[in-house]
């Protein structure tokens, strides 16, 4: 995996209001009394408006977003706390691109994004991983107050540990001893990807790999 560019986020701001309702919006007034949960509501259901356009970084609706927020917070009387006055702050970003042929199975390749999707939390060049034996653990659960541990007697160090999603009762049936055990359908935290890959790395596994499914994920 090398590491192709250093990106850096900085937010353009777009001054001015259109409109009476932006007008409302920015009444002082609006912010001096309690929060309220008709007003939570409103704001909620204007930054999820299609207005908005999902507010995903890198497109208009981020910057929109933050148009929007850093109005709310000049209506509200606060101050900025960025650089020069400024209401946002230049944010770093690492870009990672995986080679290409870079994973095979059998000889044969295995491509980024439609067989495999690979990527690193480190900030390297390169990762290099050759000849680690791979360990099965099942969902990779430890959960001492729920009475389950897939890493009994299992060492992970220097290997590759092999996850299923979810959690380990997702797929059980009613009447089964780990039933109910932990979110049944509904997917705690111990049966997503974040919580799998820091108990890999604090069991000392130079990498982790799921089995993703779209029952288990909840998406293809």
């Amino acid at each position: 995996m090398t590491r192709r560019a250093a990106l850096s986020l900085s937010l353009a701001l777009v001054s001015g209001t259109a409109g009476a309702q932006r007008s409302a919006a920015l009444d002082p007034a609006r912010y001096s009394g309690p929060i309220s949960p008709d007003r939570l509501s409103a704001d909620v259901r204007t930054l999820a408006s299609d207005a908005f356009g999902g507010r995903a970084p890198g497109t208009p609706g981020e910057a929109k977003t933050v148009e929007w927020l850093v109005a709310q917070f000049k209506a509200a009387g606060l101050q900025p706390g960025g650089r020069d006055g400024s209401w946002t702050q230049a944010v770093p970003l690492v870009r990672t691109q995986l080679g290409q042929g870079a994973v095979s199975v059998g000889g044969a390749p295995l491509v980024q994004g439609r067989d495999v999707y690979l990527s690193t939390v480190r900030p390297v060049d390169r990762v290099t991983i050759a000849n680690a034996p791979m360990v099965f653990v099942g969902y990779g659960v430890s959960a001492p107050e729920r009475q389950w541990d897939d890493f009994k007697g299992v060492d992970l160090k220097g290997k590759v540990a092999v996850f299923l999603v979810n959690d380990p009762d997702f797929e059980a049936a009613s009447g089964e001893p780990v039933a109910g055990t932990f979110g049944n359908r509904r997917m705690t935290y111990y049966g997503r990807w974040t919580y799998k890959f820091e108990e890999a790395a604090r069991r000392g596994a130079v990498a982790a790999l799921i089995v993703h499914d779209t029952p288990g994920a909840g998406y293809g």
